[in-house]
């Protein structure tokens, strides 16, 4: 089968494709034919090895997809040829096929095209968790997203808008911004044209409920003095490449809770229930990811080149 591989430790570029035999199906698997792949922030990390878990070359990136089970092993239960499906694991999905444990995936809903089904998981996935099981997000609130124009960023926009909340969206670009306002944001913030902390003074003069913050670094500090007091910081990555030192007076001061994410975190029936609620918003059309780039399976260094750069609106796929 062909496959994006990542020879070596590098930049996007060291990735090349090349035909590799295809992965076999073990007893526990499922075998799915990859119709469409997301690339995500963490893909570009693995590549470069400067994530926080390594996986040795040689190795096939690519953490997300969607596609159609063509096996299913002897001992797996779940799903059967036919199905069509959407999946995570760390790595191997910018390829023709994977093979992968059944647990790992979901049923695309009806009506749902395949780069739909795998731009909205990891993304809408984190935003969503986040809003409801850790911020509590509730109608009304004030929330702002820093890297409003990415993946999870404009996933939270979505999200928070139609949970009722009033959105006020950071990105680095004028172009960002207006996607990020044809989805709902309420007030747009572009960090590079001027002084940050003036910038939420005039947009939230009362401070904010919630910040949502997937990229760190300079926008943190600034982003926790905008929450009023009892406002929740929730903090879930850091794409700009900064982990942020935050000043622990703020907190003290302004008596407000910093938070952390991440998905087992989440009380199992809580989980559930967020996920069903997901569901159904993509299966009634409620939420449609923002797709900004499509790439062939021969263009997957370029696709990761475009989101190391910081260039990526909504979702980039690659599609096989």
């Amino acid at each position: 089968m062909r496959a994006a591989v990542c020879p070596e430790y590098g930049p996007p570029e060291v990735v090349s494709i090349e035909d590799i035999a295809g992965p076999t199906v073990a007893a526990d698997q499922v075998g799915v034919r990859v119709e469409a792949a997301a690339v995500n922030f963490p893909d570009v990390l693995l590549v470069a090895n400067k994530y926080q878990i390594s996986v040795p070359p040689p190795f096939v990136p690519g953490s997300e997809f969607a596609g159609v089970v063509d096996e299913v092993g002897s001992t797996a239960s779940g799903f059967v040829v036919g199905d069509r499906v959407a999946g995570t694991g760390m790595f191997g999905a910018f390829a023709e096929r994977v093979a992968i444990d059944p647990a790992a995936l979901t049923p695309i809903p009806d009506g749902v095209e395949s780069a739909t089904a795998a731009a909205f998981g990891v993304a809408h996935r984190t935003a969503y968790h986040t809003l409801q099981s850790t911020a509590g997000i509730e109608a009304g609130d004030e929330l702002v997203v820093l890297g409003a124009g990415g993946g999870v960023g404009l996933a939270a926009v979505q999200l928070g808008v139609a949970l009722g909340a009033r959105v006020t969206a950071v990105a680095s670009s004028a172009e960002k911004l207006a996607v990020a306002g044809e989805y709902g944001a309420a007030s747009l913030i572009n960090y590079r044209d001027g002084e940050l902390r003036a910038a939420f003074k005039d947009a939230l003069p009362d401070g904010a409920d919630v910040v949502v913050d997937p990229v760190g670094g300079e926008l943190s500090e600034p982003a926790l003095r905008a929450l009023r007091r009892g406002g929740r910081f929730v903090t879930i990555g850091y794409a700009s490449g900064v982990i942020p030192r935050i000043p622990l007076n703020l907190v003290l001061v302004k008596g407000v809770h910093v938070l952390g994410f991440q998905f087992q975190d989440v009380p199992p029936g809580e989980f559930d229930r967020n996920e069903a609620e997901l569901r159904e918003m993509l299966a009634s059309g409620r939420i449609v990811p923002h797709v900004g780039a499509v790439y062939a399976l021969d263009d997957a260094a370029r696709a990761l080149r475009h989101v190391a750069d910081g260039r990526a609106i909504g979702k980039v796929l690659i599609e096989t």
